[in-house]
């Protein structure tokens, strides 16, 4: 995963409209588990991964609008990040494929997409 020291949201977090900036940091050598932590706030974390360790196939499709909010002129400048629900342990950790962070690498521009596909759960488990 690249390092990217700092994304702006192009639309804010539902329930938290005032938090745009955030750093990725990565929290194993690994780069499967990440924070997307707050610049605004260092207390407001969320826990990200790429989908690839766990959901191999997953391939979400983004709109239109999206390409042009975060000004994807290539899929090689896009990484995908699933939001985590963390539990006690990774049984019953969950992550949320229907609405996954979308990052272009070469803008550091982001946003929460909300993926117009009704079979994807907003809590996976990871491990099945």
């Amino acid at each position: 995963m690249p390092d990217i020291p700092s994304i702006e949201l192009v639309h804010p977090l539902p329930g938290f409209p005032d938090m745009r900036r955030f750093a990725l940091v990565q929290l194993d050598d690994e780069g499967v588990l990440c924070q997307l932590r707050s610049l605004e706030d260092p207390s407001l974390r969320f826990l990200v991964m790429p989908p690839v360790p766990f959901f191999p196939d997953y391939a979400p499709e983004v709109g239109d609008d999206v390409v042009e909010d975060l000004q994807i002129d290539s899929a090689e400048d896009v990484i995908v990040l699933l939001v985590l629900n963390a539990g006690d342990t990774l049984d019953t950790t969950t992550a949320n494929l229907m609405a996954p962070v979308v990052v272009n690498t070469a803008t550091l521009r982001a946003s929460q997409v909300i993926l117009d596909d009704p079979t994807l759960p907003l809590a996976a488990p990871l491990v099945a």
